[in-house]
């Protein structure tokens, strides 16, 4: 059985196909096909409230060509969720008809909680010490949630439009910064030692290229160390000579300081790179939904 998992973020689009595996009542998934599409939808709906005609019609096509993809490694179910670049986008409603009429796939426009409340569903703060408090850092190109686990479980969860393309695109506010520090100092001061779990395209590449061990945490003071090294650098350096994807050479730069930022305001010394996302989050609440069924 296989299930397949659409986000449509505002740098990228993403397709996961995952196999699912059933022993007794326990359920598993492995990637199967992974593939991203960087359409980077957020430089139209942050400056211009709207996605273009072109960019439009690049979404559909791409949609289009994942329908097709699930047909052949024939997908038993699936799910398509859009968030921040679609939410603010005055014809995102428009476009996901487009999708619909054209491409025969049903895509969804999520609210910043419910995007949150999926990127947990994989149940990472279970796999992770009971007895630590966690704060759960998702940074997207249009909105960054955070999370507080205690015991497995959410205690707090809000959703802050800030997010690497708008940060590029200059759409992001001093007000919405001072909103976050605000949540952040109001919902960490009660927890010591606080710990980081950092997920999202950026920190992955982070700690790949931080040398760290799969599964040990990332320190803060190892973060800035990075950050400040690739800031040394021009973005035609980061492409031409750290070998970075355009897409992901500047991006990574504004998501630095994100999570610098908020891992500061929490005074939260080491992050957790668990390496999973939205998609992630999808194929399990499609195993949790057919679970039900």
């Amino acid at each position: 059985m296989r299930y397949a998992a659409i986000d449509v973020g505002s740098n990228a689009i993403r397709l996961l196909i995952a196999d699912i595996n059933q022993d007794g009542k326990e359920v598993t998934y492995k990637k199967n096909t992974f593939i991203r599409v960087p359409l980077r939808l957020g430089d139209d709906a942050f400056l211009d409230k709207k996605i273009s005609e072109r960019k439009a019609d690049e979404l559909v096509k791409t949609m289009t060509a994942f329908k097709l993809l699930m047909e052949v490694y024939n997908v038993s179910d699936y799910m398509a969720c859009a968030t921040s670049a679609m939410r603010e986008a005055t014809n995102g409603d428009e476009v996901t008809k487009r999708i619909k009429e054209e491409g025969n796939l049903d895509l969804q426009i999520v609210e910043g909680q419910t995007e949150a409340n999926i990127i947990y569903s994989t149940h990472i703060a279970e796999e992770l010490d009971f007895n630590k408090n966690y704060l759960y850092i998702d940074v997207g190109g249009g909105s960054t949630e955070l999370s507080i686990f205690t015991k497995g479980n959410v205690e707090v969860s809000r959703s802050f439009p800030i997010g690497t393309v708008r940060m590029l695109d200059n759409a992001d506010t001093p007000e919405t910064w001072e909103e976050m520090n605000k949540w952040i100092k109001a919902n960490t001061r009660i927890y010591k030692n606080l710990v980081g779990i950092g997920t999202g395209g950026n920190i992955n590449k982070l700690f790949r290229l931080s040398g760290e061990k799969e599964g040990k945490a990332l320190s803060i003071a190892k973060l800035n160390e990075m950050y400040q090294h690739l800031s040394s650098f021009s973005l035609k350096e980061r492409i031409g000579v750290l070998k970075l994807n355009p897409d992901r050479a500047d991006v990574i730069i504004p998501a630095s300081e994100i999570y610098l930022t908020v891992m500061k305001w929490a005074s939260v010394k080491q992050i957790y790179v668990p390496r999973v996302g939205m998609a992630d989050g999808i194929i399990q609440v499609l195993i949790d939904k057919n679970l039900k069924s």
